[in-house]
Protein backbone atom coordinates (compact mmCIF):
# COMPACT_ATOMS: atom_id res chain seq x y z
CA UNK A 1 0.00 0.00 0.00
CA UNK A 2 2.77 2.52 1.30
CA UNK A 3 4.60 1.44 -2.37
CA UNK A 4 1.59 2.16 -4.05
CA UNK A 5 0.83 5.75 -2.55
CA UNK A 6 5.08 6.37 -3.28
CA UNK A 7 4.62 5.56 -7.02
CA UNK A 8 1.07 7.63 -7.46
CA UNK A 9 3.66 10.26 -5.99
CA UNK A 10 5.60 9.96 -8.05
CA UNK A 11 4.02 10.11 -11.04
CA UNK A 12 2.41 12.97 -9.88
CA UNK A 13 5.18 15.31 -9.30
CA UNK A 14 6.72 13.87 -12.72
CA UNK A 15 3.44 15.36 -14.12
CA UNK A 16 3.19 18.29 -12.44
CA UNK A 17 6.94 18.82 -13.54
CA UNK A 18 6.00 18.89 -17.33
CA UNK A 19 2.48 20.67 -16.56
CA UNK A 20 5.31 23.55 -14.98
CA UNK A 21 7.24 23.35 -18.22
CA UNK A 22 4.56 23.66 -20.52
CA UNK A 23 3.09 26.79 -19.08
CA UNK A 24 6.59 28.35 -19.47
CA UNK A 25 8.19 29.74 -22.44
CA UNK A 26 9.86 27.35 -24.71
CA UNK A 27 12.76 29.66 -23.25
CA UNK A 28 12.16 29.27 -19.85
CA UNK A 29 11.74 25.28 -19.84
CA UNK A 30 14.55 24.81 -22.10
CA UNK A 31 16.80 26.24 -19.40
CA UNK A 32 15.13 24.77 -16.47
CA UNK A 33 15.11 21.60 -18.15
CA UNK A 34 19.12 22.00 -18.93
CA UNK A 35 19.70 23.09 -15.46
CA UNK A 36 18.16 20.03 -14.46
CA UNK A 37 20.49 17.39 -16.52
CA UNK A 38 24.05 19.20 -16.90
CA UNK A 39 26.25 17.44 -14.30
CA UNK A 40 28.68 20.59 -14.52
CA UNK A 41 25.85 23.15 -14.61
CA UNK A 42 26.78 26.60 -13.45
CA UNK A 43 24.29 29.08 -11.86
CA UNK A 44 22.29 30.81 -14.32
CA UNK A 45 21.77 34.33 -12.30
CA UNK A 46 21.42 36.31 -15.21
CA UNK A 47 20.51 33.52 -18.71
CA UNK A 48 19.79 36.04 -21.06
CA UNK A 49 23.08 37.83 -20.77
CA UNK A 50 25.33 34.78 -20.31
CA UNK A 51 24.54 31.51 -22.35
CA UNK A 52 20.89 31.81 -23.59
CA UNK A 53 20.01 34.81 -26.43
CA UNK A 54 16.22 35.48 -27.27
CA UNK A 55 15.12 37.37 -30.34
CA UNK A 56 14.50 39.82 -27.97
CA UNK A 57 17.69 40.29 -26.49
CA UNK A 58 20.21 42.70 -27.90
CA UNK A 59 22.98 40.40 -27.97
CA UNK A 60 20.91 38.25 -30.14
CA UNK A 61 21.55 39.06 -33.78
CA UNK A 62 25.28 39.78 -33.04
CA UNK A 63 25.28 36.19 -31.56
CA UNK A 64 23.57 34.98 -34.80
CA UNK A 65 25.74 36.67 -36.92
CA UNK A 66 28.53 36.17 -35.33
CA UNK A 67 30.05 32.96 -36.91
CA UNK A 68 27.26 33.05 -40.27
CA UNK A 69 29.49 32.57 -43.62
CA UNK A 70 26.45 33.17 -46.14
CA UNK A 71 24.57 36.60 -45.99
CA UNK A 72 22.16 35.34 -48.09
CA UNK A 73 20.73 33.49 -44.98
CA UNK A 74 20.75 36.31 -42.34
CA UNK A 75 18.40 38.53 -44.59
CA UNK A 76 14.84 39.59 -42.97
CA UNK A 77 13.04 36.48 -44.70
CA UNK A 78 15.44 33.98 -43.38
CA UNK A 79 13.97 31.89 -40.66
CA UNK A 80 14.95 32.70 -36.91
CA UNK A 81 16.01 30.47 -33.94
CA UNK A 82 13.50 30.71 -30.93
CA UNK A 83 16.86 31.25 -28.76
CA UNK A 84 20.70 30.95 -28.88
CA UNK A 85 22.13 28.40 -26.14
CA UNK A 86 26.36 28.83 -25.57
CA UNK A 87 27.34 25.96 -23.63
CA UNK A 88 30.12 26.49 -21.53
CA UNK A 89 30.81 22.52 -20.76
CA UNK A 90 29.96 19.41 -22.32
CA UNK A 91 27.56 18.44 -20.05
CA UNK A 92 25.42 21.24 -21.23
CA UNK A 93 25.48 19.73 -24.53
CA UNK A 94 24.25 16.69 -23.46
CA UNK A 95 21.27 18.80 -21.41
CA UNK A 96 20.61 20.52 -24.58
CA UNK A 97 19.95 17.09 -26.40
CA UNK A 98 17.80 15.59 -23.89
CA UNK A 99 15.79 18.90 -23.39
CA UNK A 100 15.42 18.99 -26.79
CA UNK A 101 13.90 15.97 -26.93
CA UNK A 102 12.27 15.76 -23.82
CA UNK A 103 10.53 19.04 -24.85
CA UNK A 104 9.70 18.53 -28.32
CA UNK A 105 11.96 21.39 -29.94
CA UNK A 106 13.88 20.91 -33.14
CA UNK A 107 18.02 21.37 -32.76
CA UNK A 108 20.46 22.94 -34.97
CA UNK A 109 24.08 22.98 -33.50
CA UNK A 110 26.37 24.94 -35.26
CA UNK A 111 30.41 25.14 -34.60
CA UNK A 112 32.13 27.18 -37.06
CA UNK A 113 29.17 28.86 -39.52
CA UNK A 114 30.88 27.60 -42.17
CA UNK A 115 27.58 25.36 -44.00
CA UNK A 116 26.86 26.73 -47.29
CA UNK A 117 22.91 26.33 -46.72
CA UNK A 118 22.93 27.79 -43.55
CA UNK A 119 22.06 24.67 -41.64
CA UNK A 120 23.57 25.26 -38.47
CA UNK A 121 21.62 27.93 -38.07
CA UNK A 122 18.46 28.20 -40.01
CA UNK A 123 15.87 25.41 -40.82
CA UNK A 124 13.47 25.91 -44.15
CA UNK A 125 11.73 22.78 -43.09
CA UNK A 126 11.22 22.75 -39.53
CA UNK A 127 9.89 25.28 -36.77
CA UNK A 128 10.43 26.40 -34.29
CA UNK A 129 13.50 25.49 -33.70
CA UNK A 130 16.84 26.59 -31.52
CA UNK A 131 20.78 26.97 -32.14
CA UNK A 132 23.44 25.28 -29.94
CA UNK A 133 26.00 27.05 -30.84
CA UNK A 134 29.41 25.93 -29.54
CA UNK A 135 31.77 28.66 -29.80
CA UNK A 136 32.81 28.67 -25.85
CA UNK A 137 33.75 25.30 -26.62
CA UNK A 138 37.43 25.76 -27.78
CA UNK A 139 40.20 24.14 -25.85
CA UNK A 140 42.98 22.74 -27.72
CA UNK A 141 45.48 20.11 -25.80
CA UNK A 142 48.17 19.63 -28.34
CA UNK A 143 50.57 16.65 -27.20
CA UNK A 144 53.93 16.77 -29.14
CA UNK A 145 55.32 13.36 -27.42
CA UNK A 146 52.83 11.18 -28.92
CA UNK A 147 51.63 13.40 -32.18
CA UNK A 148 48.36 14.02 -31.17
CA UNK A 149 46.17 16.63 -30.30
CA UNK A 150 42.34 16.90 -28.10
CA UNK A 151 40.59 20.20 -29.89
CA UNK A 152 37.04 20.73 -28.63
CA UNK A 153 34.09 21.64 -31.62
CA UNK A 154 33.98 25.07 -31.56
CA UNK A 155 37.70 25.79 -32.29
CA UNK A 156 38.36 26.80 -35.65
CA UNK A 157 41.27 25.08 -37.37
CA UNK A 158 43.20 28.49 -37.69
CA UNK A 159 43.09 28.28 -33.63
CA UNK A 160 44.73 24.70 -33.92
CA UNK A 161 47.43 24.96 -36.60
CA UNK A 162 48.33 28.00 -34.30
CA UNK A 163 48.40 25.83 -31.19
CA UNK A 164 50.60 23.11 -33.46
CA UNK A 165 52.65 25.53 -34.13
CA UNK A 166 53.30 26.95 -30.49
CA UNK A 167 54.31 23.52 -29.34
CA UNK A 168 56.51 22.34 -32.75
CA UNK A 169 58.23 23.45 -35.60
CA UNK A 170 57.60 20.65 -37.70
CA UNK A 171 54.21 19.42 -36.60
CA UNK A 172 51.01 20.32 -38.84
CA UNK A 173 47.78 18.80 -39.22
CA UNK A 174 45.98 18.11 -42.82
CA UNK A 175 43.04 20.12 -42.96
CA UNK A 176 41.37 23.65 -44.54
CA UNK A 177 42.43 26.47 -46.39
CA UNK A 178 39.96 29.05 -44.56
CA UNK A 179 41.58 29.25 -41.29
CA UNK A 180 37.90 30.53 -39.78
CA UNK A 181 36.39 26.88 -40.08
CA UNK A 182 34.82 25.39 -37.06
CA UNK A 183 36.39 21.90 -36.60
CA UNK A 184 33.33 20.31 -35.04
CA UNK A 185 31.86 19.98 -38.79
CA UNK A 186 34.77 20.88 -41.10
CA UNK A 187 35.93 17.23 -40.30
CA UNK A 188 32.28 15.74 -40.51
CA UNK A 189 32.56 16.09 -44.41
CA UNK A 190 36.17 15.41 -44.74
CA UNK A 191 38.64 18.56 -44.58
CA UNK A 192 40.89 19.08 -47.31
CA UNK A 193 43.80 21.23 -47.26
CA UNK A 194 47.09 21.82 -49.51
CA UNK A 195 48.81 18.90 -47.41
CA UNK A 196 46.29 16.44 -49.14
CA UNK A 197 48.64 14.82 -51.67
CA UNK A 198 50.51 14.10 -48.75
CA UNK A 199 48.79 12.52 -46.07
CA UNK A 200 44.81 12.47 -47.05
CA UNK A 201 42.56 14.65 -45.49
CA UNK A 202 42.18 15.43 -42.36
CA UNK A 203 38.96 12.57 -41.13
CA UNK A 204 41.64 10.56 -42.30
CA UNK A 205 44.06 11.38 -39.45
CA UNK A 206 41.59 11.42 -36.32
CA UNK A 207 42.29 9.24 -34.02
CA UNK A 208 39.44 9.31 -31.23
CA UNK A 209 36.10 11.21 -30.72
CA UNK A 210 33.82 12.41 -28.25
CA UNK A 211 29.91 12.78 -29.28
CA UNK A 212 26.95 13.13 -27.78
CA UNK A 213 24.16 10.66 -29.26
CA UNK A 214 20.66 10.69 -29.57
CA UNK A 215 19.64 9.56 -25.93
CA UNK A 216 22.47 12.24 -24.48
CA UNK A 217 25.08 10.41 -23.58
CA UNK A 218 29.50 11.28 -24.38
CA UNK A 219 30.44 8.45 -26.13
CA UNK A 220 33.88 7.96 -27.14
CA UNK A 221 35.25 5.75 -29.80
CA UNK A 222 35.49 3.09 -27.75
CA UNK A 223 31.83 3.28 -26.32
CA UNK A 224 30.27 4.50 -29.85
CA UNK A 225 32.25 1.65 -31.99
CA UNK A 226 33.83 1.26 -34.79
CA UNK A 227 30.43 1.70 -36.99
CA UNK A 228 29.73 5.14 -35.72
CA UNK A 229 33.54 5.98 -35.49
CA UNK A 230 33.90 5.54 -39.02
CA UNK A 231 30.25 7.62 -40.12
CA UNK A 232 31.29 10.84 -38.42
CA UNK A 233 34.91 11.12 -39.79
CA UNK A 234 33.39 12.38 -43.59
CA UNK A 235 29.56 11.64 -43.19
CA UNK A 236 28.63 14.99 -43.12
CA UNK A 237 27.66 17.03 -39.77
CA UNK A 238 24.86 17.09 -37.76
CA UNK A 239 23.21 13.18 -38.76
CA UNK A 240 24.42 11.04 -36.09
CA UNK A 241 24.96 13.02 -32.93
CA UNK A 242 27.03 16.17 -31.77
CA UNK A 243 30.97 16.31 -31.94
CA UNK A 244 32.33 17.56 -28.96
CA UNK A 245 35.74 16.73 -29.59
CA UNK A 246 38.10 15.32 -31.81
CA UNK A 247 41.51 13.57 -31.06
CA UNK A 248 44.11 14.39 -33.77
CA UNK A 249 46.78 13.03 -35.69
CA UNK A 250 49.54 15.33 -35.96
CA UNK A 251 51.88 15.12 -39.06
CA UNK A 252 55.27 15.85 -39.89
CA UNK A 253 56.37 18.65 -41.53
CA UNK A 254 59.78 20.46 -42.22
CA UNK A 255 60.97 23.51 -40.81
CA UNK A 256 60.92 25.11 -44.71
CA UNK A 257 58.63 25.31 -47.09
CA UNK A 258 58.22 27.03 -49.93
CA UNK A 259 55.29 28.89 -51.32
CA UNK A 260 54.49 30.76 -54.75
CA UNK A 261 51.98 32.41 -56.96
CA UNK A 262 51.82 33.26 -60.59
CA UNK A 263 49.03 34.98 -62.65
CA UNK A 264 48.61 33.94 -66.53
CA UNK A 265 45.84 35.45 -68.47
CA UNK A 266 43.98 34.67 -71.48
CA UNK A 267 45.92 36.77 -73.49
CA UNK A 268 48.99 34.78 -71.73
CA UNK A 269 47.96 31.35 -73.13
CA UNK A 270 46.47 30.20 -70.07
CA UNK A 271 44.21 28.44 -71.82
CA UNK A 272 46.09 25.74 -72.83
CA UNK A 273 48.39 26.26 -69.78
CA UNK A 274 45.50 25.34 -67.89
CA UNK A 275 44.70 21.89 -69.82
CA UNK A 276 47.96 21.13 -69.33
CA UNK A 277 47.76 21.85 -65.69
CA UNK A 278 45.20 19.31 -65.72
CA UNK A 279 47.32 16.56 -67.17
CA UNK A 280 49.92 16.37 -64.62
CA UNK A 281 48.43 18.35 -61.36
CA UNK A 282 47.66 14.42 -59.93
CA UNK A 283 50.96 13.70 -61.14
CA UNK A 284 53.30 15.67 -59.51
CA UNK A 285 55.57 14.73 -56.44
CA UNK A 286 52.81 14.25 -53.29
CA UNK A 287 54.77 17.22 -51.30
CA UNK A 288 54.03 19.77 -54.17
CA UNK A 289 50.65 21.05 -54.43
CA UNK A 290 49.21 23.80 -56.77
CA UNK A 291 45.49 24.85 -56.77
CA UNK A 292 44.18 27.15 -59.58
CA UNK A 293 42.10 30.04 -58.69
CA UNK A 294 40.17 31.26 -62.11
CA UNK A 295 37.69 34.43 -62.36
CA UNK A 296 37.33 37.39 -64.45
CA UNK A 297 39.32 40.81 -63.87
CA UNK A 298 39.65 44.01 -65.69
CA UNK A 299 41.53 43.81 -69.50
CA UNK A 300 44.56 45.96 -70.78
CA UNK A 301 41.45 47.99 -72.51
CA UNK A 302 39.01 50.09 -70.63
CA UNK A 303 36.02 48.25 -69.65
CA UNK A 304 37.24 45.70 -71.24
CA UNK A 305 37.14 41.64 -69.05
CA UNK A 306 39.61 38.46 -69.51
CA UNK A 307 39.85 35.56 -67.71
CA UNK A 308 43.07 34.97 -65.36
CA UNK A 309 44.29 32.22 -63.16
CA UNK A 310 46.06 32.20 -60.09
CA UNK A 311 48.48 29.52 -59.83
CA UNK A 312 49.31 28.83 -56.07
CA UNK A 313 51.55 25.99 -54.61
CA UNK A 314 52.66 25.16 -51.19
CA UNK A 315 56.11 22.63 -51.63
CA UNK A 316 57.08 20.66 -48.32
CA UNK A 317 60.42 21.27 -48.63
CA UNK A 318 63.47 24.03 -49.70
CA UNK A 319 62.75 26.27 -53.33
CA UNK A 320 66.05 24.52 -54.89
CA UNK A 321 63.84 21.30 -55.22
CA UNK A 322 60.87 22.89 -55.64
CA UNK A 323 62.08 24.16 -58.67
CA UNK A 324 64.16 20.81 -59.81
CA UNK A 325 60.27 18.90 -59.52
CA UNK A 326 58.60 21.88 -61.29
CA UNK A 327 61.15 22.03 -64.04
CA UNK A 328 61.53 18.11 -65.10
CA UNK A 329 57.38 17.61 -64.34
CA UNK A 330 55.59 21.11 -65.34
CA UNK A 331 58.11 23.41 -66.89
CA UNK A 332 55.26 24.97 -68.94
CA UNK A 333 53.90 26.83 -65.62
CA UNK A 334 57.49 29.23 -65.74
CA UNK A 335 57.86 29.07 -62.19
CA UNK A 336 61.20 31.55 -61.19
CA UNK A 337 63.03 31.63 -58.05
CA UNK A 338 61.79 34.86 -57.46
CA UNK A 339 58.26 33.61 -57.52
CA UNK A 340 58.88 31.80 -54.79
CA UNK A 341 59.49 32.35 -50.64
CA UNK A 342 60.52 30.11 -48.30
CA UNK A 343 58.77 30.22 -44.68
CA UNK A 344 57.82 28.23 -41.97
CA UNK A 345 54.64 26.02 -42.16
CA UNK A 346 52.34 28.47 -40.06
CA UNK A 347 53.34 30.83 -42.17
CA UNK A 348 52.23 28.85 -45.29
CA UNK A 349 48.71 28.92 -43.37
CA UNK A 350 48.38 32.48 -43.36
CA UNK A 351 49.99 33.06 -47.20
CA UNK A 352 47.61 30.57 -48.42
CA UNK A 353 44.71 31.77 -46.48
CA UNK A 354 45.49 35.10 -48.08
CA UNK A 355 47.07 37.33 -45.31
CA UNK A 356 48.70 40.16 -45.30
CA UNK A 357 52.35 39.66 -45.83
CA UNK A 358 54.00 40.10 -41.95
CA UNK A 359 50.74 39.56 -40.30
CA UNK A 360 51.54 37.39 -37.13
CA UNK A 361 50.50 33.74 -36.96
CA UNK A 362 48.61 35.44 -33.62
CA UNK A 363 45.82 36.71 -35.98
CA UNK A 364 44.64 33.00 -36.49
CA UNK A 365 43.65 33.30 -32.55
CA UNK A 366 41.19 35.43 -33.47
CA UNK A 367 38.93 33.07 -35.30
CA UNK A 368 37.69 35.74 -37.80
CA UNK A 369 36.33 34.95 -41.01
CA UNK A 370 38.12 36.88 -44.55
CA UNK A 371 35.35 35.95 -46.17
CA UNK A 372 31.61 37.39 -45.67
CA UNK A 373 29.11 37.37 -48.66
CA UNK A 374 26.05 36.49 -50.43
CA UNK A 375 26.82 33.52 -52.38
CA UNK A 376 25.69 30.00 -54.57
CA UNK A 377 28.12 27.28 -54.65
CA UNK A 378 28.49 23.59 -56.18
CA UNK A 379 31.22 21.30 -56.66
CA UNK A 380 32.10 18.84 -59.11
CA UNK A 381 34.84 15.97 -59.32
CA UNK A 382 37.12 15.45 -62.21
CA UNK A 383 38.13 12.61 -63.62
CA UNK A 384 39.58 13.45 -67.37
CA UNK A 385 41.09 16.68 -68.67
CA UNK A 386 38.26 19.35 -69.05
CA UNK A 387 38.96 20.24 -73.43
CA UNK A 388 40.42 23.29 -74.07
CA UNK A 389 36.94 24.30 -76.49
CA UNK A 390 35.46 23.50 -72.86
CA UNK A 391 37.67 25.67 -71.43
CA UNK A 392 36.70 28.63 -73.85
CA UNK A 393 33.10 28.18 -73.30
CA UNK A 394 33.52 28.12 -69.52
CA UNK A 395 35.14 31.82 -69.75
CA UNK A 396 32.35 32.92 -71.98
CA UNK A 397 29.99 31.67 -69.06
CA UNK A 398 31.98 33.26 -66.20
CA UNK A 399 32.41 36.65 -68.46
CA UNK A 400 28.15 36.78 -68.05
CA UNK A 401 28.32 36.68 -64.29
CA UNK A 402 29.80 39.84 -61.92
CA UNK A 403 31.29 38.36 -59.55
CA UNK A 404 31.94 34.25 -60.17
CA UNK A 405 34.88 32.48 -59.12
CA UNK A 406 35.91 28.88 -59.66
CA UNK A 407 38.54 26.90 -57.42
CA UNK A 408 40.59 23.73 -58.51
CA UNK A 409 42.08 21.59 -56.02
CA UNK A 410 44.12 18.85 -57.32
CA UNK A 411 44.03 15.21 -55.89
CA UNK A 412 46.53 12.50 -56.65
CA UNK A 413 49.25 11.09 -54.06
CA UNK A 414 47.93 9.68 -51.13
CA UNK A 415 44.45 10.65 -51.86
CA UNK A 416 44.83 8.13 -54.69
CA UNK A 417 45.97 5.38 -52.10
CA UNK A 418 43.29 5.37 -49.87
CA UNK A 419 40.47 3.18 -50.16
CA UNK A 420 36.78 4.87 -51.06
CA UNK A 421 35.10 3.42 -48.24
CA UNK A 422 37.91 3.25 -45.74
CA UNK A 423 35.82 6.80 -44.66
CA UNK A 424 32.09 7.86 -45.93
CA UNK A 425 34.26 10.24 -48.10
CA UNK A 426 34.59 8.45 -51.48
CA UNK A 427 36.42 11.18 -53.64
CA UNK A 428 39.77 9.07 -54.14
CA UNK A 429 41.30 7.06 -57.07
CA UNK A 430 40.91 8.45 -60.45
CA UNK A 431 39.90 12.07 -58.91
CA UNK A 432 42.05 14.65 -60.74
CA UNK A 433 40.86 17.75 -58.95
CA UNK A 434 37.80 18.91 -57.83
CA UNK A 435 36.45 22.14 -58.30
CA UNK A 436 33.98 24.62 -56.34
CA UNK A 437 31.79 27.19 -58.32
CA UNK A 438 31.09 30.00 -56.91
CA UNK A 439 28.34 33.27 -57.58
CA UNK A 440 29.49 36.12 -55.64
CA UNK A 441 27.20 39.51 -54.70
CA UNK A 442 26.64 42.88 -52.90
CA UNK A 443 23.04 43.48 -53.60
CA UNK A 444 21.57 41.08 -50.83
CA UNK A 445 17.89 39.88 -52.02
CA UNK A 446 17.75 42.26 -55.41
CA UNK A 447 19.40 40.25 -58.23
CA UNK A 448 19.12 36.57 -56.28
CA UNK A 449 17.29 35.12 -59.14
CA UNK A 450 19.76 36.27 -61.60
CA UNK A 451 22.68 34.80 -59.69
CA UNK A 452 21.04 31.92 -58.84
CA UNK A 453 19.67 31.36 -62.33
CA UNK A 454 23.91 31.77 -63.60
CA UNK A 455 25.19 29.36 -61.69
CA UNK A 456 22.90 26.62 -62.20
CA UNK A 457 23.46 27.59 -66.02
CA UNK A 458 27.14 27.38 -65.73
CA UNK A 459 26.28 23.76 -63.77
CA UNK A 460 24.30 22.32 -66.73
CA UNK A 461 26.74 23.28 -69.02
CA UNK A 462 29.88 21.39 -67.21
CA UNK A 463 27.91 18.55 -67.01
CA UNK A 464 29.70 16.78 -70.39
CA UNK A 465 33.16 17.39 -68.59
CA UNK A 466 32.48 15.88 -65.01
CA UNK A 467 31.97 12.84 -63.25
CA UNK A 468 29.23 11.22 -64.15
CA UNK A 469 26.98 8.17 -62.65
CA UNK A 470 26.90 9.81 -60.07
CA UNK A 471 27.66 13.59 -60.24
CA UNK A 472 29.94 13.91 -57.26
CA UNK A 473 29.44 16.75 -55.55
CA UNK A 474 31.52 17.19 -52.04
CA UNK A 475 29.38 17.70 -48.81
CA UNK A 476 31.28 20.18 -47.31
CA UNK A 477 29.93 22.48 -49.84
CA UNK A 478 26.57 21.54 -49.11
CA UNK A 479 24.11 22.21 -52.17
CA UNK A 480 20.19 21.92 -51.43
CA UNK A 481 19.56 21.88 -55.38
CA UNK A 482 20.69 18.19 -55.53
CA UNK A 483 17.36 17.62 -53.24
CA UNK A 484 15.96 17.81 -49.31
CA UNK A 485 14.69 15.60 -46.67
CA UNK A 486 10.72 16.24 -46.03
CA UNK A 487 9.84 17.36 -42.04
CA UNK A 488 11.13 14.47 -40.61
CA UNK A 489 9.46 11.86 -43.11
CA UNK A 490 12.27 11.41 -45.56
CA UNK A 491 12.47 8.62 -47.86
CA UNK A 492 15.71 6.57 -48.61
CA UNK A 493 14.98 7.04 -52.13
CA UNK A 494 14.63 10.36 -52.04
CA UNK A 495 17.99 11.22 -49.83
CA UNK A 496 19.79 8.81 -52.31
CA UNK A 497 19.43 11.28 -54.67
CA UNK A 498 21.81 13.71 -53.24
CA UNK A 499 23.47 11.10 -50.96
CA UNK A 500 25.21 8.97 -53.40
CA UNK A 501 26.62 12.49 -54.79
CA UNK A 502 28.40 12.87 -51.77
CA UNK A 503 29.35 9.44 -50.75
CA UNK A 504 28.60 7.17 -53.60
CA UNK A 505 28.02 3.43 -52.37
CA UNK A 506 28.97 4.77 -48.80
CA UNK A 507 25.37 6.13 -48.55
CA UNK A 508 24.18 2.77 -48.16
CA UNK A 509 26.42 1.87 -44.78
CA UNK A 510 25.50 5.57 -43.61
CA UNK A 511 21.89 4.89 -43.88
CA UNK A 512 22.59 1.82 -41.78
CA UNK A 513 24.86 3.37 -39.38
CA UNK A 514 21.72 5.88 -38.64
CA UNK A 515 18.87 3.69 -38.10
CA UNK A 516 21.00 1.73 -35.83
CA UNK A 517 22.37 4.58 -33.30
CA UNK A 518 19.34 7.52 -34.52
CA UNK A 519 16.51 5.46 -35.24
CA UNK A 520 14.20 8.42 -34.19
CA UNK A 521 15.79 10.61 -36.37
CA UNK A 522 16.23 12.87 -33.75
CA UNK A 523 19.30 14.58 -35.37
CA UNK A 524 17.87 15.74 -38.65
CA UNK A 525 18.38 18.87 -41.47
CA UNK A 526 17.69 19.61 -45.23
CA UNK A 527 20.20 16.55 -46.03
CA UNK A 528 21.02 14.84 -42.49
CA UNK A 529 21.18 10.79 -43.49
CA UNK A 530 17.84 9.10 -43.02
CA UNK A 531 17.32 6.13 -41.21
CA UNK A 532 16.88 2.94 -43.29
CA UNK A 533 13.40 2.07 -42.04
CA UNK A 534 12.37 4.94 -43.82
CA UNK A 535 12.39 3.37 -47.00
CA UNK A 536 9.16 2.08 -47.21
Amino acid sequence: MELSKFSTLVLFLAFLQLSLLALSSPLESFIQCVSTHSSQIKPFSNPLNTAFFAPNSSSFVPVLQSSAQNLRYLVPSAPKPEFIFTPLHDSHVQGAVVCAKQLGIHLRVRSGGHDYEGLSYVSRIETPFVVVDLAKLRQINVNIKDNSAWIQAGATIGEVYYRISEKSKVHGFPAGLCTSLGVGGHITGGAYGSMMRKFGLGADNVLDAKIVDAGGKILDRAAMGEDLFWAIRGGGGASFGVILWWKIKLVPVPETVTVFTVIRTLEQGNTKLLYRWQQVVDKLDENLFIRAITQPQKGANKGQRTIATVYQGLFLGCVDRLLNVLHKSFPELGVTKKDCTEMSWIESVLYIASYPSGTPPEVLLKGKSTFKNYFKAKSDFVRDPIPETALEGLWKKLLEENSPLTLWTPYGGMMSKIPESQIPFPHRNGTIFMIQWLSVWEDGEKEISKHMSWINSLYNYMAPYVSKFPREAYVNYRDLDLGINRKNNTSFQQARAWGKRYFKDNFDRLVKVKAKVDPENFFRHEQSIPPLQRAS
